[in-house]
């Protein structure tokens, strides 16, 4: 016969194994991760952008967001050594007036990554990004997928490093105006050489929400890697039929993710 305390202790033993079994479920899930529940709705939002451009490449984007009544801040960043671009996000970060979503383009991904921890970013997203591990290399993840066609238009005058205009054009910015790609092309800021050797000592993805937007047609980082490194992360995940610059080319779809990860 069960007695009163036996009824009592099968209750809690039953309450306590169903939620177990609830957060192995959730933990189990490679499709949305960390971005399962339900984000926190914000106003702030953060943006950095990668090699080969500089903080203009987020206006598009900024204005549809802006139109949401959302505080945009596009972070420049300095493309010298890791520490020193990680350093100008935190700045920026350091200035929101509260829970900021962080956005990261191409090699700003290891920004997002690395000052994703601070205490006011409450969600990540990422764009055509890398999205490197803790220590991990980077450079040797990525040569476990066959080279984009972009590496090759890589030139450096002494430590500063550019791409070509026939590759720009062709294979960063593929699918925008050829009149556009130009403009962009005329502005990209140079980056050096040392900020490639370095490596992220954290990754804000295993503790922050995260998205991410793969480029179905890039031709600077494999989509295919784009497609690991977000579901190891475990990213709520959409796909763009773009070029490197979805950010440009398709600008309401990129707001669209930022908005979600906003709680919007």
């Amino acid at each position: 016969m069960m007695t009163r305390r036996n009824f009592a202790t099968a209750i809690v033993a039953g309450a306590a194994a169903t939620l177990i079994s609830t957060r192995g479920m959730a933990a189990g899930s490679s499709t949305t991760g960390a971005a399962a529940s339900a984000p926190l709705k914000v106003r702030n939002v953060v943006l950095a952008h990668g090699l080969f451009a500089d903080g203009s490449c987020w206006t598009e984007v900024i204005a549809r967001l802006q139109a949401k009544e959302l505080n945009c801040t596009a972070v420049q960043n300095p493309l010298t050594t890791l520490p020193e671009a990680v350093g100008a996000v935190q700045r920026v970060l350091d200035r929101q007036d509260g829970p900021t979503v962080l956005v990261g383009h191409s090699f700003s991904g290891m920004l997002v990554t690395e000052a994703g921890v601070h205490p006011k970013v409450s969600a990540l997203v990422y764009v055509a990004a890398r999205a490197p591990d803790a220590g991990e290399d980077y450079t040797a993840l990525a040569k476990t997928y066959p080279t984009p066609p972009a590496s090759a238009g890589i030139v450096f005058d002494g430590d500063e490093g550019r791409l070509t205009e026939e590759a720009f054009l062709r294979d960063f910015a593929g699918d925008l105006p050829k009149a556009k790609a130009e403009v962009l092309y005329a502005v990209q800021q140079p980056f050096q050489k040392a900020l490639l050797t370095g490596k992220t000592t954290q990754a804000a993805w295993r503790s922050k929400p995260s998205w991410y937007a793969v480029s179905t047609e890039d031709r600077t980082i494999n989509p295919d890697l784009e497609r690991f490194m977000a579901k190891r992360m475990g990213a709520k995940t959409i796909e763009v039929k773009a070029s490197h610059l979805s950010l440009i080319s398709h600008p309401d779809t990129i707001a669209h993710l930022i908005l979600e990860a906003a709680g919007y």
